[in-house]
């Protein structure tokens, strides 16, 4: 009896634990981002070298794919085939995080790509008020990116 009844409170506890943990699972998480692209070894190198992220294996090997890592198992997909590149909105962004907005720009600085603050302001930075430092620039394709030193 009494190894039926521990058994039956170690199976409740189990249990309990399981449903806790799928109720504590996010319905769904982002996977990835693709973004059309009109030259991939153009916009490969953008995100590669300015932005600072690292490629990780593609599986269609056929030279129109581009995947880099950014962060918590999720991914970015540059595709080569867009006909032309064009204005987008600043509201649609992307947006990454580094450890030091000061750095990131001198980065921009030896490439000449220009950034900006929200309100449009050219080589200013926003201070948030939080204290998060932002700028924003535009990848080949015309595609918005923000860059802030968020640590959230």
């Amino acid at each position: 009896m009494k190894k039926s009844l521990l058994l039956l409170i170690s199976f409740y506890f189990l249990l309990s634990f399981q449903l806790s943990a799928q109720e504590a699972k996010p319905r769904a998480v982002i996977n990835h981002i693709a973004v059309y692209v009109v030259d991939l070894a153009n916009s490969t190198h953008f995100y590669r070298d300015i932005i600072g992220l690292d490629t990780i294996p593609e599986p269609f090997h056929d030279g129109k794919h581009t995947w880099f890592s950014i962060g918590s198992g999720a991914h970015l997909h540059l595709i080569q085939g867009a006909k032309a590149a064009m204005e987008h909105d600043k509201n649609s962004h992307l947006c990454f995080s580094v450890a030091s907005v000061p750095d990131f720009i001198k980065v921009l600085d030896e490439n000449k790509i220009a950034y900006e603050n929200w309100k449009g302001e050219k080589q200013a930075v926003t201070n948030r008020v939080d204290g998060v430092k932002q700028i924003y620039i535009t990848d080949p394709d015309g595609y918005w990116v923000e860059i802030n030193d968020a640590t959230e």
